[in-house]
């Protein structure tokens, strides 16, 4: 009898799916992704992967519990995961298997005895310099960058202190890409030089869809940081374009730094403050400029965490664990990289919407597949659970992947989303759902549905809600979103009924 598989789950934070290699090879390569592309092409792509609420901790408790936001209760980014919600990593602790987590977890209450035997985790956000680490017997500070350390500690837990005698769940989760993108000195200067390609609705104007749209605060140009997104101190002349700095971002990195990391960091971002120093920019200009910016330290630090992916697929091949080793890698959303002027997670729209998903399962999923279907956030949970003979509690909304993997079973006919964290970021709460040709979205803080035809529209560019030649659509997708609403359990509380305040 075949042992029963051990799991290493990767989990990155705002990893936009436009910044993974593999899964853009018919389209625009920002970048190269060489060792999650090996993930790919040793096993799978699930190119229609998406989450069910696109912001950190929800989407996080989602994963766990298999579960949407209302019935977790992980609605927004200030919600705790309740004690008594049971998880995937607790089924398979008790089920017989050794279980790891480090890195970050930003679920507020400490991970749990009865779900990980092993734990160390960055107390909320994380930093990327010099980070601390929540552990069992108190905070441990370690000198170096984060995305490296976390990888450190994984592999020591693995080559070290796990017990042989079990299967293993080893979730290594990386603060990495999260804003305010630092990278760590070996890629100080990766990409200098190189232009990126702009998206083609970077200079969005927000027409033909709900005015919400226009009030959001996630404008590359408008909303960023000089000195803590994008890693410039002095402006001078171009100042008066955006603000300097909140507290709790760039600054503080700056101030956990030894005096050589800063002198490397200094000296690795000088060219850039000298040329934004140095000149009046045009509105044109500034745009670019900015833009180019944050998509260049985002990748930077993308290019961190491939390295560090890297480091644990080879440590499987030596130890002879890769065969019976499940390897997953997702983010806990997508992310915008300057599509409709957005940085940032939050709306229902594509790039914060659609999640990266790749599997590696020796035996079970043939190398270089594409999977198709619809899946969500929810649908991990009891996939992992099924893989390990791990029966699936009934109240798990999720559905395993297992048909889709074995037959290519559509498992979804639509994916209901929804969003909770009304007016941060001048983001309102909305829902809506998802198939593979249409999106209908609520924005039930002014009460408008959009309708988006995905297959004419693929930017989401206007809405045709008001469009007599899809009044039937319209209709259909409607029933079948309140029908999402009323098997999912939504309060009305979060939909017209509810009480908001305009933006």
């Amino acid at each position: 009898m075949k042992a029963r598989p051990n799991i290493l789950f990767v989990l990155s934070d705002d990893h936009a799916v436009q910044a993974v290699s593999a899964l853009n090879r018919d389209g625009v390569q920002l970048n190269q992704t060489p060792n999650l592309d090996r993930i790919a092409d040793q096993g799978a792509i699930f190119r229609n992967s998406f989450c069910a609420n696109s912001i950190c901790t929800p989407s996080r408790a989602s994963i766990l519990t298999g579960k949407h936001s209302m019935q977790n209760g992980v609605l927004t980014l200030n919600d705790s995961l309740a004690q008594n919600q049971v998880t995937f990593p607790g089924l398979l602790k008790a089920s017989g298997y050794t279980t790891a987590l480090v890195g970050k977890w930003h679920l507020h209450n400490n991970p749990r005895e009865e779900d990980f035997d092993f734990w160390e985790v960055l107390p909320g956000q994380g930093k990327y310099y010099n980070p601390d680490y929540i552990t069992p017997h108190g905070i441990v500070n370690r000198q170096g960058y984060v995305t490296d350390l976390t990888t450190d500690r994984m592999l020591d837990w693995l080559d070290n202190s796990r017990d042989r005698e079990k299967p293993f769940l080893a979730c290594l989760h990386f603060k990495a890409p999260h804003r305010p993108w630092m990278p760590p000195p070996r890629h100080y200067s990766l990409y200098n030089g190189h232009t990126f390609p702009e998206p083609p609705t970077l200079r969005d104007d927000y027409s033909n869809r709900c005015e919400v749209l226009k009030k959001n605060q996630l404008q590359i140009t408008r909303h960023l940081h000089w000195n803590a997104d994008l890693k410039v101190r002095d402006p001078g002349p171009n100042a008066h374009r955006l603000d300097a700095v909140p507290e709790d971002h760039g600054e503080y990195e700056w101030n956990r730094m030894t005096p050589d990391q800063l002198n490397a960091w200094n000296e690795g971002y000088r060219a850039r403050e000298e040329f934004v120093r140095s000149r009046v920019l045009s509105d044109e200009e500034f745009e670019s400029f900015v833009y180019q910016a944050y998509v260049t330290d985002y990748l930077r630090c993308i290019a961190a965490l491939d390295d560090n992916v890297g480091r644990v697929l080879h440590f499987l091949d030596d130890q002879g664990l890769s065969e019976n080793t499940i390897v997953v890698y997702c983010s806990d959303q997508g992310f915008y990289l300057g599509e409709h002027r957005w940085f940032d997670k939050r709306w229902i729209f594509e790039e914060s919407m659609r999640m990266p998903l790749l599997v590696r399962w020796p035996g079970k999923i043939k190398p270089g597949t594409v999977y198709d279907q619809l899946v969500q956030n929810i649908d991990y949970a009891p996939t992992l659970l099924e893989a390990c003979g791990v029966g699936i509690p009934d109240d798990m909304q999720g559905v395993s992947l297992q048909r889709v993997i074995e037959d290519g079973t559509e498992i979804h006919d639509a994916l209901y989303y929804h969003y909770y964290m009304h007016g941060d970021h001048g983001v309102p709460a909305h829902d809506g759902i998802r198939t593979h040709r249409y999106k209908l979205i609520h924005f039930y803080t002014v009460n408008e549905f959009n309708l988006i035809d995905l297959q004419n529209d693929p930017l989401e560019l206007k809405s045709l809600h008001n469009d007599p030649a899809y009044a039937g659509i319209l209709k259909a997708m409607t029933s079948r979103y309140e029908h999402a609403r009323a098997a999912y359990g939504i309060s009305s509380e979060y939909g017209p009924e509810g009480t908001f305040e305009l933006l």
